[in-house]
């Protein structure tokens, strides 16, 4: 990967660049609600306009007014991975959140508490092993079975049929709730385009025996939720879903900041542009070909590698392995060099967790900072229940 991968579509003056940074500290974290909207647009035009087959995942988006601004463009059906994000997606107005994470012990009864104090919204939760689904019993959660589709990270594996079965027998004679299958195709993430969509549909497939047999043994199948970002053209040209006899759902969440992993997985006639950037100052030039900046990996993530990041309107300058609080920056032979104290402007490799790493975010319209905003979901809810935070106010 180098700095030329992100596609940005115009001039980093008309989008990205912030009029007046005098009193901002770097690394900021800034997000830009005109393309946030345009890419939650661009995903309902993909969808033929059905928000109600959208459940995206806000391990991405973590900010409340983002996720109310999901619930005013109709998105009502939701998945996350923490009670916080949970927490959060109810106060914005969903009607239908997974949490699609295995949940035990006390965080399976923070759920349920939540669940209680939520009564308008349908929450669920995931199973994939008979001594799970007993934490739920009596309580007003329901259930998805998760599938292993071959990322082997959670769930029944997608071939053993009689197990997934027996399972969905040991919901339902518990008298919860049993709605439906969790399926994340995420291995195919650094598979080419073509081979994706040819491996993801071997596995759709697959998918829609799973169901078959479910409903021979008159079990109905409500839901079925495929597709994070990178299989997201997948679920979009697999004409089987189209007339399936379950509500499928797709579950894309980076699409609704993008950076520059989903940049390369989805194709550009797609519309989405970045739309969370890091924002960075120039403080060492420690050679004549390197400058370094405050966007360690405590700003940008580093869990896919180096590059971390590609620096907006300069292709030309490549990011190497960053350390905690310094990012090197390679110039070319010929290049133009950054001065000290110039601003960098930098797609995050993986926003997710990116966005994660601040507190707070910088929303920024026409080059202005409108406002600060927490990012409300960062992180997770204080681990004892009941108890209050000791962090200094």
């Amino acid at each position: 990967m180098s700095g030329s991968a992100i596609p940005i579509g115009c001039e980093i003056e008309s989008i990205y660049k912030i009029d007046d940074l005098r009193h901002v500290m770097t690394p900021a974290l800034a997000i830009y609600p005109d393309i946030v909207r345009s890419n939650i647009g661009n995903t309902l035009r993909l969808l033929g306009g059905d928000a109600d087959r959208w459940r995206p995942h806000l391990k991405t988006v973590k900010l409340l007014s983002v996720m109310k601004m999901l619930t005013g463009f109709n998105i009502f059906n939701f998945k996350c991975a923490t009670t916080l994000e949970l927490l959060t997606v109810c106060d914005a107005g969903a009607k239908d959140v997974l949490i699609a994470y295995p949940l035990m012990g006390a965080n399976a009864s923070r759920v349920v508490q939540i669940a209680d104090e939520h009564p308008d919204v349908r929450i669920s939760a995931l199973v994939e092993a008979p001594e799970q689904v007993g934490i739920w019993k009596g309580t007003r959660v329901g259930l998805f079975v998760d599938i292993n589709p071959g990322m082997n990270r959670t769930g029944l594996v997608q071939n053993n049929s009689q197990e997934i079965l027996e399972l969905v027998r040991e919901i339902v004679h518990a008298g919860i709730e049993f709605r439906g299958i969790h399926y994340y195709d995420g291995q195919f993430a650094k598979t080419a385009s073509d081979e994706r969509v040819a491996r993801a549909h071997a596995g759709y497939d697959r998918l829609l025996e799973i169901v078959r047999e479910l409903e021979r043994a008159n079990i109905k199948v409500p839901e079925v939720i495929t597709s994070g970002t990178p299989s997201f053209p997948c679920a979009l040209s697999y004409a089987k879903f189209r007339d399936a006899s379950f509500r499928q759902r797709v579950s894309p969440g980076t699409v609704v900041y993008g950076d520059v992993t989903s940049a390369g997985q989805l194709p550009a006639e797609y519309g989405y542009a970045p739309a969370a950037v890091v924002v960075s100052r120039v403080v060492s030039r420690p050679a004549p070909d390197l400058i370094t900046c405050d966007a360690g990996h405590k700003a940008v993530a580093a869990d896919m590698g180096a590059p971390t990041c590609a620096v907006t309107g300069r292709a030309d300058l490549s990011p190497l392995s960053p350390s905690e609080e310094h990012l090197p920056i390679r110039v070319p032979p010929g290049g133009a060099v950054p001065a000290l104290g110039d601003i960098l402007y930098l797609v995050p490799r993986h926003v997710c967790p990116t966005v994660n790493n601040f507190s707070d975010a910088m929303i920024v319209r026409n080059g202005r900072i409108e406002r600060v905003e927490s990012v409300t979901a960062r992180g997770r809810e204080v681990p004892i229940i009941g108890a209050r935070s000791g962090r200094a106010k």
